[in-house]
């Protein structure tokens, strides 16, 4: 992978509860958004936006069965501020609503 690309995820990894700057993220890794993104789609076949909404999911996953927040805390800690997004992106990525993936997994 570019390690251009990975540093840029490692950045959004850090700090998931704060909105994706590209901007940022670009500057920091020395490339304009547009080429950011470019690299981004090519390496991750998924654009930063994307990448960033997957990674998120995937963490309030494993918040979700790894402790007891509650869930507009876990919204809060990957970033959503939203509860009908968030369920609905959650629902779309593994079939069930957090709530009903919680009771499962307990």
């Amino acid at each position: 992978m570019d390690p251009r690309v990975q540093q840029a995820i490692d950045l959004m990894s850090n700090d998931l509860s704060r909105p994706l700057d590209l901007e940022l993220v670009a500057r920091s890794v020395n490339l304009s958004p547009s080429r950011l993104r470019h690299l981004f789609k090519n390496e991750t076949s998924l654009t930063p936006a994307q990448y960033l909404k997957r990674l998120r999911i995937a963490t309030a996953k494993a918040l979700l069965e790894e402790t007891f927040l509650r869930l507009k805390e876990v919204m809060r800690c990957v970033g959503f501020s939203d509860e009908s997004h968030f369920v609905k992106d959650f629902k779309k990525a593994y079939g069930l609503s957090p709530i009903q993936y919680r009771r499962r997994k307990s």
